[in-house]
């Protein structure tokens, strides 16, 4: 008989799918390592679990406790598989510009989850960073993941998301384009890549409103640079500590309509129903589209699928109050 053990043994060996109707334009092969795979539907299963796993071999926390994390959702949605699997608590902190969606699947997996303020400061009491670590503070037995500065995030991707796309793509890729969040997905993927070829470009992926581009540029951490946006699951207004910015050849900003768009032609074109970092990557992609040449191979490393933001960016009402459609 030929089956798994449990579902965290699903984790990784995800497709590479090539792209073609949406990147006709472009001379170059491009690949989309398809991260919805997962049994999480997302890339961020990768890390959660490998977060978790090194915590319990520092002894960080203990059977039975309670896990605590700040997330846009997806990190939480791959603690919560990890913790229904190895039976932990789980209480996730998010920001009011989340899909409910996302919400709604974390409560479905037994997770408590608390809403906070997107427009705060991160130092804000309000704001999910605080709250969440206020929260470890005062529950025992928990601890508090924290992907933002738990380099055990980028650590996952340089053991496997890296190594699979360089077995995948038979040491060929030249370009690896993500969208930038945490930081940890472009820095693991990114050093592992670098050193088996220094030549790789690695582009990460911002959003108008984030402080990754300028700072990358300049040195500078600008707060002019800081204000809300739609997108979601990339950009900061912090400079996390998994962000290797010296692996990150260059960022390259995606405007929210942009990247909503993008999303909708990936799933009308290449049916692809993938989520709004999926069209920001492919959007700033085709931005980049002087850069490339034929013999290129470019791989569009995404996020997560679009089961999440149905309420919006698949939803015309929305797309439409918008004003993007």
């Amino acid at each position: 008989m030929e089956y798994f053990n449990n579902i965290l043994e699903t984790i990784g060996n995800t497709p590479m799918i090539k792209l073609n109707k949406v990147v006709a334009d472009l001379p170059c092969t491009v690949l989309l390592k398809n991260e919805t795979f997962n049994p999480g539907h997302s890339i961020k299963d990768r890390m959660a679990l490998k977060m978790l796993e090194d915590a319990e071999q520092r002894g960080d926390i203990q059977p039975g406790g309670t896990i605590i994390e700040c997330t846009s959702g997806n990190t939480g949605m791959g603690l919560a598989l990890a913790a229904t699997i190895k039976g932990y608590k789980c209480i996730f902190t998010s920001s009011d510009k989340q899909s409910k969606s996302k919400f709604d699947m974390l409560r479905a997996l037994g997770a408590e989850v608390i809403v906070c303020p997107t427009n705060v400061e991160p130092k804000d009491p309000q704001s999910y960073y605080s709250v969440a670590e206020r929260l470890s503070k005062e529950i025992p037995n928990s601890y508090w993941v924290n992907q933002y500065d738990n380099l055990s995030n980028r650590q996952a991707h340089y053991e496997s998301t890296g190594p699979e796309i360089w077995e995948q793509t038979a040491g060929k890729i030249t370009h690896l384009v993500v969208g930038v969040g945490t930081g940890g997905t472009i820095s693991g993927t990114g050093r592992y890549l670098k050193e088996q070829n220094k030549d790789i470009q690695i582009i990460g992926i911002d959003t108008y409103g984030s402080v990754f581009k300028k700072f990358h540029e300049t040195g500078e951490f600008d707060e002019a640079e800081i204000y809300p946006y739609i997108t979601e699951g990339i950009g900061e207004d912090i400079i996390p500590g998994n962000v290797d910015f010296e692996v990150i050849d260059l960022f390259e900003k995606v405007t929210d309509k942009d990247g909503a768009l993008a999303a909708r032609k990936l799933a009308q074109e290449e049916g692809m129903l993938l989520g709004y970092s999926a069209g920001s990557a492919l959007a700033g992609l085709l931005q980049l589209k002087d850069q490339l040449k034929p013999e290129d191979v470019v791989v569009l490393l995404i996020h997560d699928h679009g089961s999440r933001y149905v309420e919006k960016i698949y939803n015309d009402d929305w797309m439409k109050k918008n004003g993007w459609l």
